[in-house]
């Protein structure tokens, strides 16, 4: 575990480094995603109007979606994007050689290898929105409340990070994953709305199929009080048979990879 987390810190702390010799750009980059958030925040605004609701949300309670919605985009941005986008390019270039003949577990590097901190303020934005419609909404926030939240906002992480695993693995066979990797992008941004806003089938879907529920409306449920302890359950058993199902395939698709050397 202490190999594992010293490269981690190596890892990441190489890419802060890189990041910050181009101090301009953070700025350009968090311009550009406060001008991003308020674009979907007047999107979200477009279905409310007096005495209106969606899906039983309020304006607040809405926000606090849309908050972790953020949030996890800045997750992505950060982590996912870099890191899962580049498998590709390893399958492509066969760079993928040297990475499975590291002393550590491949499936670990390359997920965590890159860090991408423009991704960073994208993420504080999502907490502060998170926090201030919370607030508005009349939630309380006791520390079982947040440490709740906290796990459910993981468990929101791992099944969008094992989703988005599997697809970029695919490309041992496949090379190009891009297109099906901007259809998944699109069907989790539907997750900027509360999932009771949506169709009865929809919402089946958006639940057990592609559990895009548990990336932020069951988290905002948390945060408001309203969480049912079956729904948190259930959003914990998804995530741990999503991520060893991404383990699993990982390791099925290794024993199909021709080398670059074979």
């Amino acid at each position: 575990m202490g190999r594992y987390l010293l490269s981690l810190k190596r890892f990441w702390g190489t890419a802060l480094a890189g990041q910050l010799e181009y101090q301009a750009n953070m700025l350009i980059d968090l311009l550009a995603m406060v001008g991003s958030l308020a674009g979907s925040i007047f999107v979200l605004s477009v279905f409310f109007g007096q005495g209106r609701d969606l899906g039983g949300w309020s304006w607040e309670a809405a926000l606090v979606v849309q908050g972790i919605y953020t949030f996890l985009d800045g997750v992505s941005s950060t982590w996912l994007r870099p890191n899962l986008g580049a498998i590709v390019t390893h399958v492509r270039e066969g760079t993928l050689d040297f990475v499975l003949l590291k002393p550590i577990d491949s499936q670990f590097w390359v997920s965590l290898r890159i860090m991408a901190p423009a991704g960073l303020p994208e993420m504080g934005l999502g907490l502060v929105l998170i926090v201030w419609a919370a607030s508005r909404a009349g939630a309380s926030f006791s520390l079982g409340t947040v440490l709740v939240a906290v796990l459910m906002l993981c468990v929101g992480g791992v099944i969008l990070y094992a989703l988005w695993f599997v697809i970029a693995a695919t490309s041992i066979w496949f090379v190009k994953t891009w297109n099906a990797t901007e259809v998944l992008r699109a069907v989790l941004a539907s997750g900027r709305f509360p999932v009771s806003a949506y169709p009865p089938t929809l919402r089946l879907v958006f639940t057990l199929v592609l559990p895009v529920a548990f990336l932020t409306t069951v988290p905002a449920e948390v945060i408001l009080g309203r969480a049912a302890m079956p729904m948190l359950a259930l959003g914990m058993f998804l995530a741990v048979i999503f991520f060893v199902g991404s383990r699993a395939f990982w390791l099925f698709a290794l024993r199909y990879y021709t080398s670059a050397s074979s």
